[in-house]
């Protein structure tokens, strides 16, 4: 199935007075190029992020951003800094017996003091690393909805474009045919105008019968045409990646269309590789966006 490179997938979860909140936007990218923009407490799981976002998608600009509230103990430390705190209560005692007043120093009074307790985050906690995952999961899957709904659509336009150049490329294979007879025609007509009377070498005739068929047949650019029209239309049931494969198919096309163009001696033809060429352009601007 064909996805787009374009998406939005979201994601919230809570866990413990803990906040997840996922989102992830993907446009049109040669390669893969993930960039992730998350809270400095969880810049330790970047790589495992991008890492689970790879697995569900292999090309596009993807940017990541993570939001996270964590209200609950979990990855945190409580410490107290015991040297500062002594230092607080010498300090205090001195004073007390210079103003001789009671030096009664509770120890929550003495928390309160800057740089007494702090609370520091725990790196690497498992608990917060299965969460965030299972919320980068999440967004993930959506965003790969997403791109596979718009591929849907972009397939079904594929296919309809693909079948018209089908259509064109039988009508100059059609046209192709009498190309020949008609020169033949032309040329004994031209002679005998030149000749008069005179008879008409016939060996001569079919030479230059055979070195113009040699020059103006489109048997084999057709016949790659076809083959051409054949593989794009089984990419477009594949479940692989096809958006270079494609192209690379286009690139062909384009190709054997221009020479078809060039050998064509004929006004019908020439028109038809023109809309083949314009179908080509126009299905080339749809792959750009094809995963």
């Amino acid at each position: 199935m064909i996805k787009s490179m374009t998406g939005y997938g979201k994601a919230n979860l809570n866990e413990d007075l803990r906040k997840y909140q996922i989102e992830i936007k993907s446009v049109n990218h040669r390669y893969l190029e993930i960039s992730v923009k998350m809270p400095r407490i969880l810049s330790y799981l970047e790589e495992t992020v991008k890492k689970e976002i790879a697995s569900y998608v292999k090309r596009g600009k993807i940017d990541v951003f993570i939001n996270f509230e964590n209200n609950s103990l979990e990855g945190k430390e409580i410490k107290i800094n015991t040297q500062i705190a002594k230092v607080y209560i010498q300090e205090l005692k001195k004073l007390a017996e210079q103003e001789n007043i009671l030096s009664n120093i509770e120890v929550t009074e003495i928390s309160r003091l800057p740089d007494v307790l702090s609370i520091e985050s725990n790196q690497e906690d498992e608990t917060i690393k299965q969460e965030l995952l299972k919320a980068v999961e999440e967004a993930s899957k959506n965003l790969v909805y997403m791109r596979k709904q718009e591929g849907i659509r972009i397939a079904e336009d594929l296919k309809i474009r693909i079948e018209k150049i089908q259509e064109k490329v039988e009508e100059i294979s059609s046209l192709s045919t009498g190309l020949i007879e008609e020169y033949v025609v032309k040329l004994e007509g031209r002679i005998k105008e030149i000749l008069k009377d005179q008879p008409i070498d016939q060996a001569r005739l079919a030479q230059e019968v055979v070195i113009y068929a040699d020059k103006c047949s489109v048997e084999e650019e057709v016949t790659r045409l076809k083959s051409h029209i054949a593989q794009f239309q089984n990419f477009l049931d594949s479940e692989e990646t096809i958006g270079k494969k494609l192209d690379f198919i286009i690139q062909e096309m384009n190709r054997e269309t221009n020479t078809i163009g060039s050998k064509a001696n004929q006004l019908e033809i020439t028109n038809k590789v023109i809309d083949i060429k314009t179908e080509l352009e126009n299905i080339r601007e749809q792959i750009q966006n094809i995963e």
